[in-house]
């Protein structure tokens, strides 16, 4: 693909959605399982000005900003919010399935948790993200699908 994304004869926008349709679903793929830290999201992030340097032939000595290479692409930062909506997406289809994903994700299960700082659980993420206060709030509102559907655009709207 490498040759296709910076060729300079085609245009930016059809670039971008090659980019898009390629490559990100790669990217992306099992996304809806991840805990995203700072650091992943920090790396998601460059990974994406990475893949935008390339196609526009900008050298990582050039010194030039995030900001100006977005501008020359036409576009911004998609990625991450890309991957919240489909954890948002698949976390209400979870939760509204009341089987053993269910239990697993809400970490309902019996037995003590190992010593150290714990790792994120996969209800945390989602909760943040749509700044759904509390985790309970958030699983009930998962069982009304209107509702659930608004949060996660409004959430997308606001770029969070």
């Amino acid at each position: 693909m490498k040759t296709v994304l910076t060729n300079k004869n085609i245009s930016i926008r059809t670039r971008r959605r090659a980019l898009e349709c390629y490559i990100e679903p790669i990217l992306m793929y099992g996304c809806e399982a991840w805990t995203i830290s700072k650091q992943t999201q920090r790396k998601l992030e460059a990974t994406e000005m990475w893949f935008l340097r390339r196609m526009l032939r900008i050298s990582w000595t050039a010194k030039k900003t995030n900001d100006t290479v977005l501008e020359e692409a036409h576009t911004t930062r998609l990625l991450i919010s890309k991957i919240r909506k489909r954890q948002a997406t698949f976390f209400g289809h979870v939760m509204r399935r009341e089987k053993l994903e269910n239990l697993v994700t809400t970490g309902m299960l019996e037995g003590k948790r190992s010593r150290g700082k714990q790792r994120e659980k996969l209800i945390e993420g989602p909760t943040d993200w749509l700044k759904a206060g509390k985790s309970l709030e958030a699983i009930e509102a998962t069982k009304d699908r209107k509702k659930w559907r608004t949060m996660i655009a409004n959430a997308v709207k606001q770029g969070t």
